[in-house]
């Protein structure tokens, strides 16, 4: 009878601590949550609560497996490949337990994006529900998902169905059914633009097109020359590769026009880097990251290569790395596309409001 009561009595605490939100800990690679040794609980037993092999838990937690554990010590439970998922879904007798990070200060759907293996942001808002790129401080906000075995793990009563993965989207079926037609030709069609840079000048002189772009205030005169000389190729690159609808700079572009009515024009000149990101390619929205304006702010952003120019929302600072080192601004993958960029870095010239 005695074994009883403290069996009922101990019942509902077990039940509440597997219950209790796992929260993802560490810094990518390094990710882990944290485990409480419990009575009667070894390595093998912890290992099949998280689906994870003990010979990666003890060197994890620079322990020696063979010395064994102690009740209430707390472990390290590595996320690794075999139970951590960002992508895809559970396998036949598998189930996904969500794992959160809880926004702290003021931490933007990019920033977390980075802790967290560079998930696309347009999944962490999928996941979680989410209509805008804000989010308060103190979201519990899923960041992946916990893959365990269904039958081995008291865990399993919290698993929850991952929402469907967005590389079911438009856009990748574009990629995956014009590879030859679309890829290809954006990496071949760059050769001519640099080995013969007299002939774009003829061509782009016809262009009615670089009279406008060269009239705009943000083009100084190198740039104009520039663009005298480079932007019809380039353009058809853009075009050819197929990839992002052309949105006319993007549909921030009225926001942007309203904002240069209220204030004055500052001007910059510098290289521009690139994020990956779902957002744009079928919608015209384009953002940006940037050290010396408001999040929110719409910068137009012009190519000094094809003269061609975006709009652009801000959604935080540029996070201070080694990688983004002497940028001035860093783009959507899908922005850089309309401006008849490749991968990588480029000069552009800004303009906004501060």
């Amino acid at each position: 009878m005695k074994f009883l009561l403290i069996a009922l009595f101990s019942l509902p605490l077990l039940v509440q601590a597997q219950n209790k939100l796992l929260l993802v800990e560490g810094e990518a690679p390094n990710l882990f949550v944290d485990h409480k040794v419990a009575p009667k609980e070894n390595y093998y037993s912890i290992g099949r609560i998280y689906n994870v092999s003990p010979k990666e838990v003890a060197p994890f937690n620079n322990l020696v497996l063979e010395n064994g554990l102690s009740l209430g010590q707390k472990l390290k439970i590595p996320l690794v490949a075999s139970n951590f998922l960002q992508s895809g879904d559970a396998l036949e007798g598998e189930v996904l337990v969500p794992l959160y990070h809880i926004v702290n200060g003021k931490e933007s759907l990019y920033k977390i994006s980075t802790l967290f293996n560079k998930v696309p942001i347009e999944t962490l808002k999928k996941w979680n529900n989410l209509k805008a790129n804000g989010i308060a401080n103190g979201t519990k906000l899923i960041v992946g998902y916990l893959k365990i075995k269904k039958e081995l793990s008291p865990l399993s009563n919290m698993a929850k169905v991952k929402p469907a993965d967005i590389v079911t989207s438009k856009v990748d079926s574009k990629v995956e059914s014009k590879v030859e037609a679309a890829v290809k030709p954006v990496v071949v069609a760059k050769e001519p633009v640099n080995s013969e840079p007299v002939k774009p000048l003829q061509t782009a002189k016809k262009n009615a097109e670089v009279s406008l772009l060269v009239a705009e205030k943000v083009s100084s005169a190198p740039i104009a020359t520039k663009v005298v000389k480079e932007v019809a190729p380039v353009k058809q690159v853009s075009k050819t590769a197929g990839l992002v609808k052309d949105f006319k700079g993007g549909v921030f572009k009225s926001d942007y026009d309203e904002q240069v009515r209220k204030g004055e024009l500052t001007f910059e000149k510098g290289e521009a880097g690139l994020f990956k990101s779902n957002s744009g390619w079928e919608d015209g929205k384009y953002y940006c990251l940037h050290n010396s304006s408001n999040s929110g702010t719409i910068i137009k952003i012009t190519s000094n290569l094809t003269g061609i120019s975006v709009y652009a929302k801000v959604l935080d600072l540029i996070p201070d790395i080694k990688q983004n080192s002497g940028l001035l601004i860093i783009i959507s993958n899908a922005a850089a596309q309309e401006l008849g960029m490749g991968d990588g870095k480029f000069d552009c010239a800004l303009n906004y409001i501060k």
